[in-house]
């Protein structure tokens, strides 16, 4: 039995899997992340919590296979699946983070991002980057670090300074850290970080003189599927770091979705939608994102993909349950929501920390229109159901607008997708079929893959696409019409609330 372990390190939670080829689990263990909010639209993490929680849930794994009788010598690679965007700097010589992670979503870097877009434009660098210029991107919130954080402007100054998205973070300390560790990150993570060039796939120095980033602190690019480096403690010691992809292109991966026209949706924390273009390098004119979907190896062919990055989804059940309290647990939404067959006219925008794709506006807010006095609770929750479901097909709207292709199908998956009445409304309201994986780790999976691949263990050929519930459209054409068309009023509202 040749297993390969896949740490997935996302914005709630941390966990480390271990499977086999057919997708089977054999132990895993998961920790919650804790989020450190100092003020509105600020949400960093502890460096040291994140690595710690890693190295916890691997322990946690090596026990189960000890008491189930398993060899870790089984354990043939890990790959890391990680947040994208959230940005650490540290000291080299220490190996301590100099400032806590800044996480993807976290919006103190609003006003960078106008005073660059005010004066060159909102897509001036997309043609390199493939990116609009936007708080979202690690460049930014490496700006915001070297102009308000004096440890580092002191390290950069030193020559002590790293950057790193969280997969490098990991990998660095997983390695060695101070003694001797990699510090590397794979195409997927660059493409995020506004710095990358598409074309070569390596930092560009027209990006880094822009930003008046020194090019000193970047890790080394390397393909999705590669030995990095070896694990020098825990209970795995000594097995290859071998596989390294973004959590959004890993669930690409995971859902098998390898060819041109395929695409995939993920719904956690917010919610990520991946039209993979093949080696086609589609730059958007609608406001999407032109990503690396993945690189199975040094020296294989660079896979594209659009994105559709939309910021809040399954945080809006989290506010529901957790401030609004219509409901004790997140799961409970669902029989909330059907207990009315409509919104009763309500919409609910949730644009918690501005409006991501296409839109790209940081100072639009959340809004709830078409309250009535007979409004209640369940259609206010199947409303924000059926937003999070609109906010989707607005980007399909705008990817087949961009590749002349109409989507007949998208793969789903993410805690979000439990909720049978959400999946069948998301395939109501994009007039599509939506085939939900019955694995529900997808994301892990993805980045197992590209590790087993490069451990030699396991053969891209012998892997098949996961089982699926198919979701068909339902609902009327002229219902469908009428939904959208109050949606894209909505709309227009809270981009004029900025």
């Amino acid at each position: 039995m040749e297993l390969i372990g896949a740490i997935d390190q996302g914005t709630s939670s941390s966990r480390f899997i271990l499977f086999q080829q057919d997708r089977s689990i054999v132990a895993s263990s998961q920790t919650e992340s804790r989020d450190i909010k100092l003020s509105e639209g600020w949400i960093q993490q502890d460096p040291g919590e994140i690595l710690q929680s890693v190295k916890n849930c691997i322990e946690d794994v090596a026990k189960q296979c000890s008491s189930k009788g398993i060899k870790l010598d089984s354990i043939k690679g890990i790959g890391i699946a990680n947040q994208r965007e959230t940005t650490i700097l540290w000291d080299k010589t220490t190996g301590k983070w100099l400032y806590d992670a800044i996480v993807w979503s976290d919006t103190r870097t609003s006003q960078i991002a106008n005073r660059f877009a005010t004066e060159k434009g909102l897509y001036h660098l997309q043609p390199k980057c493939g990116l609009p210029i936007f708080h979202y991107f690690s460049a930014l919130k490496i700006i915001w670090l070297m102009e308000n954080c004096e440890p580092v402007k002191e390290a950069i100054a030193a020559g002590n300074c790293l950057f790193g998205t969280v997969d490098t973070w990991l990998i660095w300390n997983l390695t060695g850290g101070t003694k001797g560790g990699v510090h590397v990150t794979d195409v997927t993570n660059a493409s995020r970080t506004m710095l990358m060039n598409l074309q070569t796939q390596q930092w560009d120095k027209d990006l880094l003189d822009f930003f008046n980033i020194p090019a000193t602190i970047l890790p080394t690019i390397k393909s999705s599927a590669e030995c990095y480096g070896k694990m020098v403690d825990t209970s795995l010691k000594g097995v290859p770091l071998c596989g390294c992809l973004g959590d959004q292109s890993a669930a690409l991966l995971g859902q098998y979705c390898l060819t041109a026209g395929e695409a995939k949706n993920t719904y956690g924390t917010g919610a990520f939608l991946l039209f993979n273009t093949g080696t086609d390098l589609v730059i958007s004119k609608k406001g999407l994102l032109t990503t690396v979907a993945y690189k199975l190896g040094p020296n294989e062919t660079t896979q594209f993909a659009l994105e559709g990055a939309i910021a809040t989804a399954g945080q809006v059940v989290q506010w529901l349950r957790d401030e609004m309290k219509f409901i004790s647990s997140a799961s409970e939404i669902e029989s909330l929501a059907a207990q009315e067959k409509d919104t009763g006219g309500v919409c609910f925008v949730s644009a918690f920390q501005g409006l991501f794709a296409p839109y790209w506006n940081a100072e639009a807010r959340g809004m709830i229109t078409g309250l009535t006095h007979k409004t209640n609770r369940s259609h206010i929750a199947r409303a924000a159901l059926e937003g999070m479901c609109l906010r989707t097909w607005e980007i399909v709207k705008c990817m087949s607008e961009d590749c002349g292709v109409q989507l007949t199908q998208l793969k789903v998956d993410g805690g979000m997708t439990a909720n049978d009445l959400f999946v069948q409304m998301q395939s109501d309201l994009l007039g599509a079929t939506v085939l939900r994986t019955k694995m529900a780790e997808a994301t892990a999976f993805g980045v197992a893959m590209a590790a087993g691949i490069a451990s030699g263990a396991w053969q891209l050929s012998k892997m098949t696409t996961p089982l699926n519930d198919p979701f068909s459209p339902v609902m009327s054409t002229e219902e469908c019409q009428k939904t959208r068309t109050r949606w894209e009023d909505a709309m227009k509202r809270c981009n004029m609330t900025s």
